[in-house]
């Protein structure tokens, strides 16, 4: 997938909550994010092998919510407003059902001011690891508690955690992580098909 990064400070003013949802709701075939230097970020739709990696992981991850009843699971067309003002829609992400909660009915229907408890990115063969690295470190500082990058070209799975440093893990069948989300367990086999 390629991102096009557009600087939008005309002014001293950061983009607006009122005139970013204006834009994505004139361009709705276009997927929008706003980084925290007020950079609007336009990405292209993914290729059709990295739409289907991505819903078998959303699909896994569903599954499991589904059962345990812990959060909620959104996916990759899902904006959320970052503390740092910055609006991303990660691959995955799941929040605890007691942080979601806690929102408002007008704050959950928008771009929820929430940093998700865990995100995914699943990279695609336009994506460039640094950009998509330096978007996990973004997350983490904003108060994600788990962060994996999967590379389906490298075979590697990037493991970000709080307070952790980053952990490399080369070819994973499964993953994992009971503190933060009990009891999944994914299953990566066919992300490395």
């Amino acid at each position: 997938m390629n991102a096009y990064t557009l600087n939008l400070k005309v002014s001293a003013e950061p983009i607006t909550d009122a005139y970013f949802n204006q834009l994505c709701s004139l361009n709705p075939e276009l997927k929008l994010e706003t980084n925290n230097k007020g950079e609007l970020i336009i990405m292209s739709p993914t290729g059709s092998e990295t739409g289907k990696r991505n819903s078998d992981l959303l699909g896994q991850f569903w599954y499991w919510n589904k059962q345990h009843k812990l959060g909620v699971v959104f996916d990759s067309s899902t904006g959320f407003t970052f503390p740092s003002g910055a609006k991303r829609s990660p691959d995955v992400s799941w929040i605890a059902l007691d942080r979601w909660n806690r929102l408002t009915s007008e704050e959950k229907k928008g771009f929820a001011p929430i940093a998700p408890d865990f995100v995914l990115e699943l990279m695609s063969p336009t994506d460039h690891l640094l950009t998509v690295q330096q978007k996990m470190a973004e997350y983490m500082s904003n108060g994600v508690r788990l962060g994996w990058l999967i590379n389906p070209e490298s075979k590697q799975v990037e493991v970000y955690g709080t307070g952790k440093v980053k952990e490399i893990l080369e070819q994973p069948r499964i993953l994992t992580n009971d503190d933060v989300l009990p009891e999944l367990t994914i299953d990566l086999d066919s992300i490395w098909d």
